[in-house]
């Protein structure tokens, strides 16, 4: 299983993939967000599905893309184009033995980035059989893999005009979600952010240990949030009357999720 994600907002893109991978009892750890064509015409790739079927596909996509910066891709789109084309190669060629395994051609992908011709960064999802949706201010991010468990998180904090640095902390906050409750997804965590200012990709691989502090922040604050919500109106209905009397008669909390003195 994985955990990968998009999330397009006006200020740039924030990708992220987790890097677990599961094998029936076997687990080790590959990248599933990798860059690819020429310089200054780059966008991301993030997959989920058989490891295979991903290898095949990107290898023939690296075979279709140039490697200097005279691309015939002008727009994202036309690379999602020659990846789909791939994708369906692959398909034409393997999913006949794949499903004769009793396995499943289950390739989905993310492509996203900003190519000279598009006006500014965006992302498609692709499907297996090859035909894509594009990201839209509506609905400004794609996760694919175990993609259920941080979508909440991300509903509430995340629109198109969400600050770039807020979007990282969403995106983070769904994969920690995602790892909690998917012994499939795992670290290493890849991130890439491509500001809209300047364009440029910016990538780092965190492992457990680098997260250590941030990821206890939020247990601890998530927990002290959730014994601050109002018992009504639970409390009246559900709760026996010593349980009741307890409530009411515990100290209020003075200090705010940060664990600071709250401010008047």
């Amino acid at each position: 299983m994985t955990y990968a994600l998009a999330i397009c907002v006006r200020e740039g893109l924030v990708c992220l993939a987790d890097g677990r991978i599961t094998s029936g009892n076997q687990v080790s750890s590959a990248r599933k967000a990798t860059l690819h064509g020429p310089e200054g015409s780059q966008f991301v790739v993030m997959t989920s599905g058989l490891r295979s079927l991903r290898d095949k596909t990107l290898a023939y996509l690296d075979r279709e893309l140039p490697t200097h910066g005279d691309s015939e891709s002008t727009r994202l789109l036309d690379a999602v184009d020659t990846y789909a084309g791939c994708l369906r190669r692959t398909a034409q060629e393997d999913k006949a033995a794949v499903e004769a395994s009793r396995l499943t051609f289950n390739l989905h992908a993310i492509i996203a980035g900003q190519l000279p011709g598009d006006p500014h960064p965006t992302a498609y999802l692709v499907y297996p059989e090859g035909n894509w949706i594009e990201v839209t201010e509506r609905t400004p991010y794609f996760a694919v893999g175990a993609s259920g468990y941080g979508k909440p998180i991300l509903d509430r904090t995340v629109t198109y005009d969400t600050p770039l640095r807020m979007a990282l902390k969403a995106a983070y906050l769904s994969f920690d979600s995602t790892r909690v409750s998917s012994a499939d997804v795992g670290y290493p965590v890849d991130v890439m952010t491509l500001p809209a200012a300047d364009g440029q990709w910016r990538t780092a691989t965190f492992e457990h240990d680098d997260l250590r502090e941030l990821r206890e922040w939020w247990n601890r604050n998530l927990t002290h949030m959730a014994a601050q919500l109002p018992d009504d109106p639970f409390a009246d209905n559900l709760l026996p009357e010593d349980a009741r009397r307890r409530s009411s008669l515990a100290p209020a909390e003075d200090a705010d999720v940060t664990g600071n003195p709250a401010s008047s």
